[in-house]
């Protein structure tokens, strides 16, 4: 009952004085935050009077609704929340029937029931909810200025109303300051209170503002400072209210009572930096890039380019040799960056200025910097060639120049006029459509006539802007429809990486590509010029690199095997690559032989590849020997090989490293096993016996061992660790050899197949130690090699069963990464599913399914 009664007090109160509470939170907030100490006195007083008539207010209105809660409400409201209102019955008398006893005992039944009803009852909660009173809920908007105010403020700065409402008159009278120092916005440094700043020495930025506000008797208090160098307007010591900059060191007092005296010191802005970072680069279009670096103490705002003719520089003749025309340097804008810190930043200058007067000529470039205060800084002045399109076609390239003529002088005009008309004498022989023609004629007709006339400067930009276009018609009437079905084949291909097109598509569009590409690279050889240097002829620097037509159709195999795989994001890459390639290429002549005599240890490698690769062939026909033993319902019998044709019962003796198997008796020879009337040979035999075929392989095998034996002696001689490595390697080989020999000899082909086996990975990595050994030693093998030797290019020729590409040293694959991608460990599920589905299949012959299950024995 005391709950139910204290919750309908606490019910009937907050009804009554939430406006109360909600006014309360609203007047403590600024008093929390301390605003009353920043306010005038004007302003206080009157949020005080305001904030003690609303409390006045709603006090009188809350205790106007406020009742206080008899016991029977509280009685009323817990009997109302049980069911029958089992209190109420409780207090109830029988109104008839008190005489007869059968009434009285249902009587008696009833109030012992609803007695035990009321014995459940538990009490009733207070409904706090005032949503019906505050619908704009004020009530929160105040608790939220409280709460922050809790958070961020302070309950003792309550106290300080106190002492404003004591002292408020000789705070307005008094001899008291209030001062302020506000440095540049764009420094990012907060305001100083200086009644904060201890007296003494005190660093501001310069051009920082004072501001200074003396309270009480004009006179008790002055200013005294030599910081703003102010020499006109000055007011008097004593005036109320002061501001000024800070513009030099000095002192700064306010003298009398409560007074202090600093000595401020002025952190001086620095001036921006900026610099060069790297080269400038161009690509064929003439889009230069200028990447930079820039840095300020507080931020750069702005920067510029100049770009200015180097007179000295250029190579005066031809249409260079008279005197120039003036030319305005070239001011174009740095990029700044969008977003982030200023202060330091690297940016990249790119435009276009092919069409420039000073394209393709010397200049000096030079970065300068503003900062927001004003300061500049500047790069020191770097000679360049500004680059400008390059011009391969000759036309085009004749037209350009004396477009750069007409352009460095209008005492050009004739002469241009003249080289125009000769070039042209033989239009068949020249030009490849009349258009061009036309416009060539066209264009000489109106220098000509500007030249009698006089040539003013917007008959210059009419004659400059017209064999412009004609150069870039000439230029791209040979290369366009080459260039133009080249990007359309790559954009389909592209759309079709996006999109997952089928096998035949792929096909289809790799043929389309590989014809684009064959017409364009035909296109450039067409117009190649060796030996011919001029500034729109593409420079050729050490960075170079150089690709073969093989290399660049391997290049687009690997694409679309790729893209029949699934993995295109690997081929988006690699067409990218493939695409920066072909805009990038330079036609040269070669005459495809090696950049001279080999060195030694290029020598060395080469011998290794060529017994790496047939010891490799030796290994296959043993392989295939095997297969024909066991397969000899095939109709070739084991013996076979290993005869000429009309040398019955004869081996083939002497046969040296890197002989072609299979050049044995063919079917039908007299005396050949397995034919009719045929009698075996001494030395022949069936399976597992030395026969002829054994010793055959087996004098190969000795040939290459004998082979691997010389080369080792002629290996130069190269210490380390890494020749020790290829040494030891070389003698596993070798030992491996000796073995597959005996083994052959003795008709074990399986045998001699695992010893071969060893001989080939000891081969790999004798040549993989070499080659490591040689870098060390500067001898590593250079362009020039034969087709076995050790290198990394693509080759489409040049892959192992799993199509990995053939690695540095012949190694196949051991080293390279045969998965790649996201979903490297799906690949490898689905490789290891599909050989245990092929090792399953009974139909498959023997020898592969044991091959299947050592592998996955292995694995």
């Amino acid at each position: 009952m005391s709950l139910t009664r204290a919750g309908l007090v606490a019910e009937r109160a907050t009804r009554a004085f939430w406006p109360l509470c909600t006014v309360v939170f609203v007047v403590l907030a600024p008093l929390m935050f301390g605003w009353q100490d920043r306010w005038p006195l004007e302003v206080f007083w009157t949020f005080a009077i305001a904030s003690l008539v609303a409390i006045c207010a709603t006090v009188i209105w809350g205790a106007r609704r406020f009742r206080w809660p008899s016991r029977a409400e509280a009685t009323a409201r817990l009997d109302a929340s049980l069911p029958g209102r089992p209190i109420a019955a409780l207090s109830d008398r029988q109104a008839i029937g008190s005489g007869d006893a059968d009434s009285e005992a249902v009587w008696q039944a009833h109030v012992a029931r609803m007695r035990r009803a009321s014995e459940g009852a538990r009490a009733v909660p207070g409904d706090l909810r005032v949503s019906r009173n505050d619908p704009y809920g004020l009530r929160f908007i105040a608790l939220l200025f409280f709460v922050c105010a809790l958070l961020f403020g302070s309950v003792l700065r309550i106290g300080s109303v106190a002492t404003i409402a004591q002292g408020g008159e000789a705070l307005a009278t008094g001899p008291v300051w209030e001062g302020w120092i506000a440095p540049p916005a764009y420094t990012g440094k907060p305001t100083l209170y200086l009644a904060d700043q201890p007296p003494g020495p005190l660093a501001v930025p310069a051009g920082s503002d004072i501001t200074l506000r003396l309270y009480g008797e004009v006179g008790a208090l002055t200013v005294t400072e030599t910081v703003s160098d102010r020499t006109e307007e000055i007011p008097p010591a004593s005036e109320p209210q002061q501001s000024f900059t800070v513009a030099s060191p000095g002192i700064l007092s306010i003298d009398g009572p409560g007074g202090a005296a600093w000595q401020i010191e002025v952190i001086a802005d620095a001036a921006p930096e900026v610099a060069l970072s790297g080269e400038i680069e161009a690509d064929a279009m003439g889009e230069l890039s200028q990447p930079f670096t820039a840095s300020d103490d507080y931020g750069v705002e702005t920067g510029v380019a100049t770009i200015a003719l180097d007179l000295d520089a250029v190579e005066r003749s031809y249409g260079l040799a008279v005197a120039p025309d003036p030319v305005e340097p070239l001011v174009l804008d740095l990029p700044m960056p969008f977003g982030g810190d200023r202060a330091e930043f690297e940016e990249a200058l790119i435009d276009n200025l092919s069409q420039h007067p000073l394209a393709n000529l010397p200049v000096t470039l030079t970065l300068t910097v503003t900062d927001a205060a004003g300061n500049e800084g500047s790069s020191a002045a770097t000679p360049l060639t500004l680059p400008g399109r390059r011009f391969f076609q000759p036309m085009a390239r004749a037209v350009i120049e004396q477009r750069r003529d007409l352009m460095w002088s209008h005492d050009n005009g004739p002469r241009v006029a003249r080289v125009l008309r000769s070039i042209s004498y033989l239009p068949e022989d020249i030009f490849t459509n009349d258009t061009t023609y036309l416009r060539l004629r066209q264009i000489i007709r109106r220098l000509e006539s500007f030249n009698e006339s006089g040539l003013s400067e917007e008959n210059e930009a009419e004659l400059v802007q017209a064999m412009w276009d004609l150069a870039i018609q000439l230029e791209d009437g040979t290369l366009a429809d080459a260039r133009e079905r080249l990007r359309r084949a790559q954009e389909r291909l592209e759309e079709a990486m996006r999109n997952g097109a089928s096998e035949a598509e792929i096909a289809e569009l790799m043929d389309e590509l590989r014809a684009a590409t064959d017409d364009y690279m035909q296109m450039l050889a067409d117009q190649m010029e060796p030996g011919e240097d001029g500034t729109d002829q593409p420079d050729m620097s050490e960075n170079s690199t150089e690709m073969s037509q093989d290399q660049l159709q391997a290049m687009m195999d690997r694409i679309e095997e790729l893209m029949q795989e699934g993995r295109m994001a690997e081929a988006q890459a690699l067409m990218e690559q493939l695409n920066q390639m072909l805009e990038n290429m330079r036609i040269t002549q070669g005459d495809g032989q090696g950049d001279g005599p080999r060195t030694p240890g290029e020598q060395s490698m080469q011998d290794l590849a060529d017994t790496l690769r047939e010891q490799q062939e030796l290994s296959d026909d043993a392989f295939r020997d095997l297969q024909r033993q066991r397969r000899p319902e095939q109709g070739q019998q084991p013996g076979q090989q290993g005869q000429q044709p009309g040398q019955p019962g004869q081996g083939q003796q002497g046969q040296q490293p890197g002989q072609q198997p299979g050049q044995g008796q063919q079917p039908g020879q007299p005396g050949a096993p397995g034919q009719p009337g045929g009698e075996p040979q001494e030395g022949q035999g069936g399976p597992g016996q030395p026969g002829q075929d054994g010793e055959s392989l087996a004098q190969r095998q000795q040939a290459l061992r004998d082979e691997l034996n010389r080369q080792r002696g002629q290996i130069p001689g190269i210490g380390g660790e890494e020749g020790d490595r290829a040494g030891r390697s070389l003698d596993r080989a070798e030992g491996a050899m000796d073995r597959a020999e005996d083994a052959l000899r003795d008709g074990d082909l399986g045998g001699a197949i695992d010893r071969q086996a060893e001989a080939l990975d000891a081969l790999r990595d004798g040549m993989r130690a070499l080659g490591e050994a040689l870098a060390e030693n500067d001898q590593q093998p250079g362009q020039g090699q034969a087709e076995g030797e050790a290198r990394g290019d693509v080759q489409p020729s040049r892959r192992d069963p799993l199509g990995r590409q053939l690695g540095n040293s012949g190694q196949f694959g051991s080293d390279e990464n045969m998965l790649q991608g996201e979903d490297t460990y799906r690949r490898a599920e689905d490789l290891l599913n599909e050989l245990r589905r092929r090792s399953g299949e009974q139909d498959r012959p023997q020898v592969e399914r044991d091959y299947l299950n050592r592998l996955l024995d292995r694995f």
